[in-house]
């Protein structure tokens, strides 16, 4: 399910993006190759931001963080924390749910080497800060790495100097948003320690504890 906005399939405004997506789908003509949409619950109360789509991940794909190496934590403690139907998530079409989140990236398409510019973020910021609109009051965000830290303070007008990004880091921001920062489950970070399931385990219990007393807020 995808919410309303002015998210569009053959957005070419990044030409290094564009370009680069072109000879992607001549090489893989199997590949999904253009921007990757947002996935899961429409009005979530969780918003994980992502860097941008694995070459051989989403932009094969189409769906975020869908079969790679960084998907595979991910998903799998959506699943335990209760947000996924499943705790692994290898295809577009697998059948996969979420309830309650919501899975996107600060940058929509594929970039070459995995390292979008900063014009390229700033670009595709207006479909994030969509995103984050959408939500309802005492909404939570997840920041997978520095980069999406910095695109959702971006996306909501606030300066990035402000609040620093720090893995467990826990921001109160205005407008009601609780910003959770996470190393990202990249194949690096997880593949040396830098970030462990446990780690990551004890990030999504935060954003429960977060959720649960906004539920109670509101009865």
């Amino acid at each position: 399910m995808h919410a309303t906005s002015s998210f569009d399939l053959s957005c070419r405004r990044c030409v290094r993006l564009a370009r680069y997506l072109d000879r992607v789908r001549q090489d893989h003509p199997a590949y999904h190759a253009k921007p990757v949409p947002s996935f899961g619950d429409a009005r979530p109360s969780l918003l994980v931001v992502g860097l941008a789509p694995g070459l051989h991940g989403a932009n094969r794909t189409g769906r975020p963080f869908t079969g790679d190496h960084a998907g595979r934590l991910l998903y799998a403690t959506l699943y335990r924390h209760g947000y996924a139907s499943a705790p692994v998530s290898c295809s577009g079409d697998d059948g996969l749910t979420l309830t309650g989140a919501r899975i996107t990236n600060a940058v929509r398409c594929a970039p070459p080497e995995n390292k979008p510019t900063a014009a390229e973020v700033g670009n595709c910021n207006a479909f994030l800060a969509e995103e984050l609109a959408q939500m309802p009051p005492g909404r939570a965000v997840l920041a997978l790495g520095a980069i999406a830290h910095g695109a959702v303070l971006k996306a909501l007008g606030l300066r990035a100097g402000a609040y620093k990004f720090a893995h467990g880091a826990v921001h109160a921001l205005p407008g009601e948003t609780i910003l959770f920062d996470s190393y990202h489950c990249s194949r690096y970070n997880t593949q040396t320690g830098r970030l462990t399931p446990a780690m990551f385990d004890a990030v999504f219990r935060s954003i429960r504890e977060h959720s649960a007393g906004v539920s109670h807020a509101c009865r």
